[in-house]
């Protein structure tokens, strides 16, 4: 089993040596061509789309025309024929896939919306106008893609496709277009319709939109500005050079708030980021590392708070508690908002993904709540927060988004400006911070401690454990407690983990198979301290490892 290696460059200023060459960066997106005969290099979407890096093949012109057409032929095949909302964050590669993709929609006829003034969009403002479009339409539904690896490096670049629900697409949507794009890269791109660029942005299908007023305009109907604005609170955000940078000082002007932008450069380097964790430049600001610039001047303001590159990430900073937890923050929030929201319906559950905290679960049970408890992935939750059955949904890795004050949807993927206005409206109309609301929580149900490690895994058995069956897990006793369950699909709505989970009454293990590298990870919780969080650790590599190795040969044959 990996711990987590921390680099000495973690929290320091980024030295030259680890920036980004942007010009030969975008030169490989032309000039490099994928094979699709290597694995590596092929569409493959994940959890949140397409991503990689043109240095290695893996996201280069190629890819993106033939996702694009990929699309085009996806929203024929469905009867899509609203308009497609284009979003781009502030990634070196996002500019230039943006500008290849704009070429398949235009050669397709497809209604495409951009930014006016070409303005970077975080990825809530795409769902925001998705949903706002297709508000009481049965037809002429539109739909949206935004261009982001969201917090991932500099090098990388990322492509995902929202349909008309405003989430991310779904497994059967996603599948169906990567094996088109895929059939499309096999075939030299033989299919891939497209238009010059310079004409594609010329023609009658091309239009702008003022993505940044639009959702500024609304956000009072999910934030309570006035209590924000009225209770003082003084703010800090540091936009972390994304897609967000000119939404924050729109923000305060409108709803006069009390609110600084830290820093609003924007450079495709990113080279006023303080190292990750490993290393390397991540714009993750669930990372203390990464978020050091801020944690060094939180005492200046009431709260704190950051997003990732595409905003749809977020972390919360108070003068005392420092940088949040991500499931600090949630479960803070859903006490909040469940006691605060008078007209959010009765039946209105709380969303969560399996390596969640389970300190939500304890803290939706004392509200009445229902707990909707799906695996790793927003794009479960779309549907729930389209339609109210979901007030709140939430993931560990710093990503939420809650229905507006009205019980109506506000966005259907993750929205990081929210999520950090709420910790001042919160603030605001409590009196405390979230910090110290939690501080409160734990005291209540218990302090958890969280943590996700790796563990080597083959291709062979990466396949063994995304199909793995309860049945196979042998043991009956984890870190000294009984086990009492073992799931390989999600209570609330019973699709695959892609892996195991493994309960006790005091804790919990998750292990799943990674996408993209020979390793599987572990995520896991402990209510009962560090050193029974370490024994789930260590049993549950054990466990999983007895699980999906190859079967004994038998003692005696019987021919």
């Amino acid at each position: 089993m990996t711990s987590t290696r921390i680099s000495p460059l973690a929290g320091k200023a980024a030295p030259p040596s680890l920036l980004v060459d942007v010009d030969e960066l975008i030169a490989a997106y032309y000039a490099q061509v994928p094979d699709p005969a290597a694995p590596a290099q092929r569409v493959a979407f994940g959890t949140s789309g397409h991503r990689g890096s043109s240095f290695d093949t893996s996201f280069n012109e190629a890819h993106v025309l033939a996702i694009t057409q990929a699309i085009c032929a996806y929203r024929q095949a469905k009867g899509i024929t609203g308009p497609l909302f284009l979003g781009i964050d502030t990634h070196a590669l996002s500019l230039p896939a943006c500008a290849s993709a704009l070429e398949v929609l235009a050669g397709n006829g497809v209604d495409v919306v951009l930014a006016i003034d070409d303005e970077p969009t975080p990825t809530p403002a795409i769902s925001h106008a998705i949903l706002v479009h297709n508000r009481r339409r049965d037809s002429a539904l539109a739909d949206g893609i935004v261009v982001t690896p969201s917090h991932n490096p500099p090098e990388d670049g990322g492509f995902k496709y929202n349909p008309p629900n405003g989430g991310p697409a779904g497994q059967e949507v996603t599948g169906w277009i990567e094996a088109a794009a895929n059939v499309l890269l096999e075939h030299r791109l033989d299919g891939v319709k497209r238009m010059a660029h310079a004409r594609a942005l010329r023609a009658a299908t091309t239009h702008r939109h003022d993505f940044l007023g639009a959702y500024v305009a609304e956000l009072d109907q999910v934030i309570d500005m006035q209590a924000i604005r009225d209770g003082h609170i003084r703010m800090g955000v540091d936009p972390l050079g994304g897609a967000g940078v000119h939404y924050w000082a729109r923000i305060a002007e409108r709803y006069r708030l009390q609110l600084e932008v830290v820093n609003d450069v924007v450079d495709p380097t990113f080279r006023f980021m303080t190292v990750d964790w490993d290393g390397r430049i991540r714009m993750d600001p669930s990372s203390p590392y990464a978020m050091q610039c801020l944690l060094d001047i939180k005492d200046r303001f009431d709260i704190a708070f950051a997003c990732d590159t595409d905003h749809d990430r977020h972390g919360i900073v108070t003068p005392q508690a420092g940088l949040l937890p991500a499931n600090h923050y949630l479960s803070v929030a859903v006490d909040y908002l469940f006691r605060h929201r008078p007209q959010w319906g009765a039946k209105s559950a709380v969303g969560k993904t399996v390596v969640t905290t389970r300190l939500i679960d304890q803290v939706a049970a004392r509200l009445g709540r229902a707990v909707y408890e799906v695996p790793v992935g927003f794009k479960w939750f779309a549907s729930g927060l389209h339609d109210g059955s979901l007030g709140f949904a939430g993931e560990e890795s710093a990503g939420a988004t809650f229905l507006r004050r009205d019980a109506t949807a506000w966005t259907t993927d993750k929205d990081g400006i929210a999520a950090a206005l709420l910790s001042a409206e919160i603030t605001a109309r409590v009196g405390s911070d979230p910090g110290t609301l939690y501080t409160a929580l734990a005291h209540e149900f218990g302090d958890p401690l969280t943590e996700r490690v790796e563990a080597a895994a083959t291709p062979q058995q990466k396949k063994q454990l995304a199909a793995l069956a309860p049945q196979r897990v042998q043991a009956t006793e984890l870190a000294g407690e009984k086990i009492t369950a073992i799931l390989s699909t999600a209570p609330g709505n019973g699709a695959a983990i892609g892996g195991i989970k493994v309960v006790t009454d005091n804790g919990w293990f998750a292990a799943r198979p990674s996408g993209t590298e020979d390793i599987y990870k572990i995520y896991a919780e402990s209510f009962s301290g560090s050193d029974h969080l370490q024994r789930i650790l260590s049993q549950a590599q054990a466990i999983v490892g007895m699980a999906i190795a190859p079967p004994s040969p038998t003692a005696d044959r019987h021919d």
